[in-house]
């Protein structure tokens, strides 16, 4: 005698349930169901009506019942097909070939965007190559595809690259600029794998688009240069301060070195003062700073330097920024520190892309937005061995998270 639960509620389609026990010993809940023989029997690759050959029971694994690990035992029929060949009928609520309900694998992949892998498999006791496989299909399975054939509209876009791990297999990753949409997930990080995504792209989309904000490393230029050669490349201030930085660091090593031992005491320490911007500073590290300052001639040069560079970006015009960037390379060359200087350098060699920021006043807050959640998905992995996978959670990052039920509803059971 079956219990009077309808199955819509548990979301069992074509089941009715027989029996619910607790299994003491193991402390898991048990659904016993059978094949609701009123349902018409359907062969999953014809989508014809067949007939029963006979059926044959299932066990899956479901979403916690009540605080316990709960199992379905379910009844599927086999069709008839011919002499030599029968097929199992498709489930509503399970995959073919799945020991997990589709819930069950929406939960586990909704707890993977926001924990790692280890912690899923702990909480829910599952093996952790179960866990990632279930997460990498479910991704598969229900991520938009990223189509570069069929964008359009294209205005301004960004490239940058991230590595799947510390030194290892790097990623192109490419975003629409005025939506802030990812548009691209690329293998490797050479101008071949971008410029074979923007030859994907239709010609009448790269046609117009009108610029292209990078990093300033040489290969994605080479790549903008060959394809959209009516697109201007624009250089985020961003990249080119995080590079000023590293002058500032390696000239406070060399001044570190030089100075006496009430000299090295003022110098601990002072690295991040030097970088924070003077309304970011509070009182007592003002101070600190000033002091390091007038007792540290080339540190202040530094200091001044750093904010007459950013004020650069203040411009609404590209030849009144050129010729401002030019004189500051000036003043550059006329230090004697090695490293200022060589960076002075790389300013005049990308002059152009740096200075096009006046023209479209264009960031790369969105990359760097995205990178971050990149790092994120690397830290709480500490690093993913599978690059596949890796596209796969990128590309999950830019999809705001809706999942804010992971149990039953009607758009949880696709």
């Amino acid at each position: 005698m079956s219990i009077n639960i309808s199955p819509t509620i548990l979301g069992l389609s074509g089941q009715r349930v027989n029996e619910i026990t607790l299994n003491k010993h193991r402390k898991t809940v048990h659904i016993i169901c059978q094949r609701d023989k009123r349902r018409k029997v359907i062969d999953p690759l014809t989508g014809k009506q067949g007939t029963v050959n006979r059926y044959v029971q299932r066990q899956v694994r479901d979403i916690p019942f009540m605080g316990y690990p709960c199992y379905l035992e379910i009844e599927l029929a086999q069709v008839f097909i011919s002499k030599n060949e029968r097929r199992i009928e498709q489930c509503d609520f399970v995959d073919k070939g799945c020991r997990f309900t589709q819930r069950y694998c929406h939960l586990i992949s909704g707890l993977c965007r926001h924990m790692s892998i280890q912690a899923v498999s702990r909480h829910l006791k599952i093996r952790w190559e179960t866990v990632k496989n279930i997460d990498k299909a479910y991704l598969e399975k229900t991520l938009p595809a990223l189509e570069p054939e069929k964008l359009k509209d294209l205005k301004y876009i960004g490239v940058d690259e991230v590595a799947r791990a510390k030194g290892h297999d790097y990623m192109t990753v490419i975003y629409d600029m005025v939506e802030g949409h990812l548009i691209g997930v690329e293998t490797g990080r050479t101008s071949d794998v971008f410029t074979k995504f923007l030859k994907r792209i239709p010609k009448e989309t790269t046609e117009n688009i009108e610029a292209v904000a990078m990093d300033m490393g040489p290969a994605y230029q080479k790549s903008v240069r060959e394809i959209l050669p009516n697109a201007d490349i624009v250089f985020d201030r961003f990249h080119v301060m995080k590079n000023f930085s590293d002058v500032i660091k390696n000239q406070r090593r060399i001044e570190f070195r030089r100075a006496n031992k009430p000299g090295k005491d003022l110098l601990k320490g002072c690295y991040y003062l030097l970088l924070k911007n003077e309304d970011k500073l509070t009182e007592k590290q003002s101070g600190r700073l000033n002091n390091l300052l007038s007792e540290n001639q080339n540190l202040n040069i530094l200091y001044l330097m750093k904010e007459q560079l950013q004020a650069l970006w203040n411009n609404k015009d590209v030849d009144m920024m050129k010729t401002e960037l030019e004189q500051w390379c000036v003043m550059a060359d006329q230090t004697n520190m090695a490293y200022l200087k060589t960076f002075a350098k790389s300013l005049r060699k990308n002059k152009e892309g740096i200075c096009n920021y006046a023209k479209y006043q264009l960031t790369s807050a969105r990359i760097e937005a995205g990178n971050v959640s990149i790092g994120l998905i690397r830290k709480r992995a500490r690093g993913i061995r599978d690059t596949e996978y890796f596209k796969l959670k990128i590309r999950q990052t830019s999809i705001p998270d809706k999942q804010s039920m992971f149990y039953f509803g009607q758009n949880l059971t696709h």
